[in-house]
């Protein structure tokens, strides 16, 4: 099926469901074909690409945030602020 750019906005998730069930559906600006919207299993057969979760966390984006908050946690065990026996300072005693 054709959409024009406008109606493919308007009506977006229809058009993601027929990519899902029908197959590629073509994006059209002033008559010619800009895009198409594909089904995600079609696109990883397309280029050979899989998502690996285990992957993607071993080596996925790096967040600075996340590392100094980790840096803040040992920093803060070895300062005995936080316990370091495994247990949380949310446990009860």
């Amino acid at each position: 099926m054709t959409w024009q750019v406008q109606e493919a906005k308007q009506r977006f998730s229809e058009l993601l469901r027929k990519a899902h069930e029908e197959g590629p559906q073509a994006v059209t600006r002033h008559g010619e074909e800009v895009a198409f919207v594909i089904d995600a299993a079609y696109y990883h057969r397309l280029t050979g690409v899989t998502v690996d979760f285990k992957d993607w966390l071993l080596h996925g984006p790096k967040s600075d945030d996340l590392a100094d908050i980790l840096d803040e946690i040992v920093e803060e065990r070895r300062a005995g602020v936080l316990p370091d026996d495994g247990s949380s300072i949310f446990d009860e005693e």
